[in-house]
């Protein structure tokens, strides 16, 4: 075997593993995807003869291109962005695909992604390297250009951010199904009540319809308000085909097989506390929905 099959051999050992780090650090499948390929990259114009760790030296570089894209796309925003919904993870409402299954490792729901995408580069960083991947703040210090007290700050301030920010889902799978369900039938038969009775009073909705014509991105707040929205879906509703959205019950909208939404829900309590919708045409278009069709 030459260096460069050696090389490939080892990326590919640590693929799955790098993209769900650039996953929960960007929140976007595409710009994780190139993060891993940059990585590729770099690693053939390096000289990691004295690399005693390929992973290690690997999530290193993955987290620098995500930490550098992240800054990129701060920057490039004038105005920061108040709706915006992750990209979601798509698997048959009958078991994750065995390829998401190192994404959704540390069940990362679209409600923790949205709070992490509140979060400055650099704690996102040291939150996901530290809290989600065990990597040493030693090590997080170097990408951060910190001293290794200060990115350990810097996740503790992440972690209180997202522990106050994120709800945390019901484990039980089929009890949030049969929540979900209940929303959807409904909204299908327009019962105002009973739709009140499976949404947390405080539950918030929010809708990412990206540069859509006509649609205007939006955070609804409150039982009553949101079930005025469902109702007011209620003829798309009856489209809605069960899913799981990162791991959690979900609905992939996408009538005569063109996708509309994907609905993610959090289910705390035997309640709706909070719905993530991406209806971004552009977006979904680039979302693979084949999993639906088994």
């Amino acid at each position: 075997m030459d260096e460069g099959e050696f090389l490939a051999e080892q990326f590919e050992a640590h693929r799955s593993h790098l993209r769900a780090v650039a996953y929960r650090m960007l929140g976007s499948l595409s710009e994780a995807d190139d993060a891993v390929q940059e990585a590729w990259l770099r690693l053939h114009r390096a000289d990691t003869s004295d690399v005693e760790n390929m992973g290690g030296w690997l999530t290193t570089v993955v987290a620098r291109v995500s930490l550098n894209l992240l800054r990129s796309r701060t920057s490039r925003r004038e105005v920061p962005l108040d709706v915006h919904v992750p990209d979601p993870l798509i698997s048959s409402a009958d078991g994750i695909d065995p390829e998401q299954q190192a994404l959704l490792a540390d069940s990362v729901g679209l409600a923790l992604l949205v709070v992490m995408e509140t979060l400055p580069p650099a704690e996102r960083l040291a939150f996901v390297l530290h809290d989600m991947f065990a990597v040493p703040f030693d090590d997080i210090a170097s990408i951060v250009d910190r001293t290794p007290a200060a990115a350990r700050q810097l996740a503790s301030r992440a972690r209180r951010r997202v522990q106050g920010a994120a709800p945390v889902p019901d484990a039980d799978l089929a009890r949030q199904r049969e929540v979900v369900d209940a929303f959807l039938a409904a909204a299908r038969d327009g019962d105002f009540d009973a739709l009140l009775a499976v949404l947390d009073p405080d539950v918030v909705l929010r809708a990412d319809f990206g540069a859509l014509p006509g649609a205007a991105s939006t955070i609804l707040r409150g039982a009553a308000e949101v079930a005025e929205r469902a109702l007011s879906f209620a003829r798309i509703a009856r489209h809605g085909q069960p899913a799981l959205v990162n791991g959690a019950a979900g609905v992939v909208t996408a009538p005569q097989g063109k996708p509309l939404s994907v609905m993610g829900f959090t289910v705390t309590g035997g309640r709706i506390v909070e719905i993530d919708v991406l209806a971004d045409p552009e977006r979904l278009r680039h979302l693979d929905l084949t999993v639906l069709d088994d």
